[in-house]
């Protein structure tokens, strides 16, 4: 299947009490280039993103957003510091017994105390959740390829149907190429005849010069690469990505063969043809520049 290398996808899910939300943009690039944003303190599982993004996209500019909601979970503890506050209350009743004191203690006294209470993080399985960063990044970009296969086939369905206008091209251009070299012996031999004022034009001197001529804006061998460079086309259409790179140099092969038709041309007609000819050649060049 021929992907873009635009496309978007996301998937969300649950790790440790964590919610977690995966989201996934790419635009054209020439190699992979892979950028993930995602809170600092889960910065341990951006390898295991960027592998899962590795495994699938060899092409294009991605953007990973990581983003963690931990509303619903109970991640903090407090803890008592159970030493400072056994000497707090020793000194208290100490006080009280040494200056005949009436000894208040509370909860609610005992708990303002500096230091006895402190609030504390869970701790976190990191390898549990960046597998399950991991998993959710790995749904997202199943989404992620969804959008990217349907616009490829938007793009190989184009560029199928810009192959089909070249065809129509070609055989305009390899009908009407004979014709030229029948009115340059035309030409050839009128010029010949007014040249020697009525006297017998020598065939076989009219026949070495239009073959000669004819040898020279022959276009036949750039005609059959080109037919040739369409079934090669063709046929990677029919593959699946990626192919974008091999596409590239193939259209490179395309452009040269319109280019030596176009110098070799001697026809206005034809000249026209192969303008046309090189505009989707182009279109098809432009096309592929967003296909993985």
């Amino acid at each position: 299947m021929i992907k873009s290398m635009t496309g978007y996808g996301s998937a969300k899910g649950s790790v440790e009490d964590l919610t977690i939300t995966v989201e996934l943009k790419s635009v054209n690039n020439r190699y992979l280039d892979t950028s993930v944003r995602m809170p600092r303190s889960f910065l341990f599982a951006e390898d295991a993103v960027k592998n899962a993004v590795q495994s699938k996209i060899s092409r294009g500019k991605v953007d990973v957003f990581v983003s963690v909601d931990s509303s619903a979970s109970d991640d903090v503890v407090v803890r008592v510091n159970e030493p400072l506050l056994k000497s707090y209350i020793d000194a208290l009743r100490h006080i009280a017994d040494e200056y005949a004191l009436s000894d208040d203690l509370t909860v609610s006294t005992v708990s303002r105390l500096p230091d006895v209470l402190s609030v504390e993080k869970k701790d976190q399985d990191a390898d549990a959740i960046a597998a399950g960063i991991r998993e959710i990044t790995d749904r997202a970009l199943v989404d992620f390829d969804i959008m990217r296969e349907r616009e490829g086939q938007k793009l190989k369905d184009d560029i199928l149907s810009r192959l089909i206008t070249i065809e129509t091209l070609l055989a305009v251009i390899e009908r009407e190429a004979p014709k030229t070299v029948e009115d340059y012996r035309a030409r050839l031999r009128q010029k010949m005849e007014e040249v020697l004022n009525g006297a017998g034009v020598d065939e076989n001197r009219l026949l070495q010069e239009a073959a000669l001529y004819a040898d020279h804006i022959a276009v036949d061998e750039e005609t059959v690469r080109l037919h040739s460079h369409i079934a090669q086309l063709r046929t990677m259409l029919a593959g699946g990505s990626p192919i974008g790179r091999k596409i590239d140099f193939l259209i490179q092969e395309f452009n040269r063969e319109a280019n030596t038709i176009g110098s070799k041309c001697q026809n206005s007609d034809i000249a026209h043809v192969v303008v046309d000819l090189k505009s989707e050649i182009e279109k098809i060049r432009e096309q592929i520049q967003n296909i993985e």
